[in-house]
């Protein structure tokens, strides 16, 4: 037995308890946050891969080994779920999102049913399941390193960039090794590298992971606070904050970022970071700006007078850069659209 054969399962077993500790963790503590749903499963997709190797391709276990194999190749497609909906913080991914997932997990399903049925698999649905991991996980890494200004928790922000060295550099490495090496990984170099990465994307996610306090990880339900009234006593960067976006209306200002805002205010960026988040209750800069523009859109939408004023031209003045994130935003904030929430306000102003 050479030192690779002792090695493996040591490694495999110690990243399957991490994860699987990892799992418990978010189940107890953050189980009815979606974010925290799509991670478990995405676990058990990282299980799945760890443990496929012991079920060998050949004999009693082909079986179980087709089931690991094919819930393992879902892990990009659930990190590039889960990068969406913990970086930005969302409560919900769109329908389309969904579909896409879907259409690309029947990929494995099929091919399990063209084993389970002739014996064999289908090369042209194994190359589009390989390329569909790749695209995943670029997808997935795009979206966790191009937030990272707006950020506002400092765990996260310096966690983004182990995020995206860790689980997609991962995912990618094992997708390309597999489409120029055998799939069972008994070439010894590729071996070698494979349990390399697998340790030290272990180690890099769980460290990370544990350094959070368990108010960080996930997004609270409740919305966060868009003034200072509820502040005691709120401090005088907090007084200065709200004055220059309620007041002055900093956020109309195009490409407007918390580093324009740091230096219009003459502070650090890492205090005003702290003052919007740990006072006013925002985790991402692009939430707390929203938070304004929405408030100046209610306002003209429910005005008799800008009546004729386009939605668009609301938007866009409110400082929103175009009309899709402006309708994604506003239909989390109010649970309707624009023009329904605009009818509704001028219906009410005539009937007042």
């Amino acid at each position: 037995m050479g030192i690779l054969d002792t090695i493996d399962p040591m490694i495999r077993g110690g990243a399957t308890a991490l994860f699987l500790l990892w799992i418990a963790l978010l189940w107890r503590d953050h189980r009815t946050v979606p974010a925290a749903r799509v991670a478990i499963a995405m676990n058990v997709a990282i299980v799945a891969y760890l443990l496929a190797r012991v079920l060998h391709p050949d004999g009693p276990t082909r079986f179980p080994y087709v089931i690991a194999d094919a819930l393992s190749v879902m892990v990009p497609a659930l990190f590039w779920l889960f990068a969406r909906l913990w970086f930005d913080d969302q409560q919900r991914v769109g329908r389309r999102s969904w579909v896409l997932v879907a259409a690309f997990g029947t990929l494995p399903l099929i091919q399990i049913v063209l084993i389970a049925t002739t014996g064999h698999f289908s090369l042209p649905i194994w190359a589009l399941v390989r390329a569909g991991m790749f695209g995943f996980a670029i997808a997935g890494m795009w979206i966790a390193w191009r937030g990272r200004a707006n950020d506002l928790i400092e765990a996260r922000r310096s966690f983004r960039l182990g995020v995206v060295g860790a689980i997609g550099g991962f995912v990618i490495w094992v997708s390309f090794l597999e489409m120029f090496h055998d799939r069972d990984m008994d070439h010894d170099l590729a071996r070698t590298l494979t349990l390399a990465a697998i340790l030290i994307a272990t180690l890099i996610v769980s460290v990370g992971l544990y350094r959070f306090r368990s108010a960080e990880l996930f997004a609270v339900s409740d919305a966060p606070e868009k003034s200072i009234e509820g502040l005691s006593p709120p401090s005088s960067l907090a007084l200065r904050l709200h004055a220059v976006m309620a007041d002055e209306r900093a956020y109309r200002a195009e490409g407007f970022s918390i580093a324009a805002l740091a230096a219009r205010l003459g502070e650090a960026e890492y205090r005003v970071r702290r003052a919007i988040n740990g006072e006013m209750g925002y985790r991402n800069f692009t939430a707390f700006l929203n938070g304004f523009r929405l408030d100046e859109v209610r306002s003209a939408l429910a005005d008799p007078a800008q009546r004729e004023v386009p939605i668009l031209t609301i938007a866009l003045d409110a400082g929103f850069g175009s009309l899709g994130p402006f309708n994604r935003a506003f239909r989390d904030a109010e649970g309707m659209t624009p023009s329904e929430y605009r009818a509704a306000r001028l219906a009410d102003s005539e009937i007042g």
